[in-house]
């Protein structure tokens, strides 16, 4: 073969390789301008078929690409769109709190995007979520081990796609329900390594925020949560402890006495906003309320010329929704992450748990209580950490490199508090104390 064909057969592999792996975005619809980091959106095909086509945004390290650490981030739900993390939690962009008009509502650049010191491929999951879809009808239900090896599927085929990045630190990241994915998937690579694949990817470790554990152990600490905080009194907790014994879940018509006082618990407690104990729990469509960006991201992310700056599929989805918790039959087969979070601390991976201490759908109480479950020594003992010499949280560190970490004022997601979660993960990922 003469050098010049060579030379053309390698450039069209090339382009042939570049157009399977995603394509740039360089303009985004609501934001001036073109963009000011590296983002790429795009399908890889999952399954024997590759029906399930698994939507992804990827947006480079801002700072040292080839060297920095690879993140896969999975937003919880099952079933909410990653482009919430970008949006509200840890990405590069952010949407404009204003009144909507009718136009497109605004981007503008964040200070606290992770992407600052990551590289970080954002997933939709599972098919369903976000932009992900399904080109024929799903013949058995979404679950917990079944996302495992789809998303291992997925970090393999993207990583082929993207050879330059397997040498790069590899970290599972994600939050709220990706606690029941995270630790069984960091175990799923770490063992695929071994077995089956190759070039190995290098994982390093794991970050989760106010993970979902244990549903029923998270549920059974909101009663002790909701004294801690003043929501209930202590003559009403103490009866519950008693006539409840501890066990506030699926109490059914067994204990009517227990059922009475739940009851009144209810009362004390319906009104609260569970995502973050101190905001009003108000409709998104109210300017006056915190929930009101989302409103703005559902407007932003329905819109036509978005789709299109995207690259989304046309036709693939119907109404894009930022949790889309109808359409997806799920199977939720793995009741506790634990076991898993103790292989990966034999195996010697690093792990950063977090949680916002005003968040109620899954208490800090409970995370706590599984972490000393695992029964590791301490070695950094409960301290507050600083951000501009004011405590942001508290934290505490194991013998098995996992560090808990409090917010302080914050809720279910990162989005309450960003700044000091990526200063948190700032240090974290640089091996640094918090």
């Amino acid at each position: 073969m003469s050098l010049t064909l060579k030379l053309i057969t390698l450039l069209l592999l090339a382009l042939s390789h570049h157009a399977e792996s995603g394509s740039i975005v360089k303009f985004l619809p609501g934001f001036e301008g073109p963009l000011p980091f590296e983002l790429e959106t795009g399908y890889i095909g999952v399954g024997d078929k590759e029906d399930l086509q698994m939507f992804y945004y990827f947006v480079k390290s801002e700072n040292n690409p080839q060297e920095d650490p690879l993140l896969i981030w999975l937003t919880g739900g099952p079933g909410c769109s990653s482009l919430f993390a970008i949006l509200f939690e840890n990405g590069p962009l952010a949407l404009k709190f204003e009144l909507y008009n009718g136009t497109l509502p605004s981007l503008v650049t964040t200070t606290y995007s992770w992407t600052k010191m990551a590289n970080i491929v954002f997933l939709d999951q599972p098919v369903g979520a976000g932009f992900s879809y399904s080109r024929t009808p799903l013949l058995n239900k979404v679950s917990d081990t079944g996302e495992v090896k789809v998303i291992h599927e997925f970090l393999q085929k993207w990583l082929s796609k993207h050879p330059e990045f397997y040498s790069n630190p590899f970290y599972v990241t994600g939050d709220s329900y990706s606690g029941k994915i995270v630790p069984p998937l960091v175990q799923e690579i770490s063992r695929g390594n071994y077995i089956c694949c190759k070039p190995p990817i290098n994982i390093q470790g794991y970050i989760l925020g106010n993970p979902i554990t244990q549903i029923t152990s998270e549920n059974n600490s909101k009663i002790p949560y909701a004294h801690g905080m003043a929501l209930i009194s202590d003559e009403l907790y103490e009866s519950l402890k008693r006539i409840c014994k501890g066990n506030y879940e699926n109490v059914g018509s067994r204990n009517t006495e227990c059922l009475k006082h739940i009851e009144i618990y209810n009362k004390c407690t319906d009104k609260l906003n569970t995502y973050h104990i101190l905001l009003p729990d108000c409709d998104m469509t109210s300017p006056d309320c915190f929930l009101y960006n989302y409103f703005l991201l559902n407007k932003w992310a329905n819109n036509e010329r978005v789709r299109r700056a995207l690259q989304v599929t046309k036709g693939s989805i119907g109404e894009w929704r930022r949790c889309n918790y109808d359409v997806i039959p799920y199977n939720y087969d793995i009741q506790s992450t634990v076991p898993y979070h103790m292989n990966n601390s034999i195996s010697g991976f690093r792990s950063l748990i977090y949680s916002g201490d005003h968040d109620m759908l899954v208490p800090f109480i409970a995370t706590q209580a599984w972490i000393r479950s695992l029964n590791y020594s301490i070695v950094d003992d409960w301290r507050p950490w600083m951000v501009n010499d004011q405590i942001a949280g508290y934290t505490r560190s194991y013998a098995n490199k996992m560090t808990y970490a409090t917010i302080k004022a914050s809720g279910h997601t990162a989005e309450y508090k960003p700044n000091e979660t990526f200063i948190m993960f700032q240090r974290w990922i640089s091996g640094q104390p918090l």
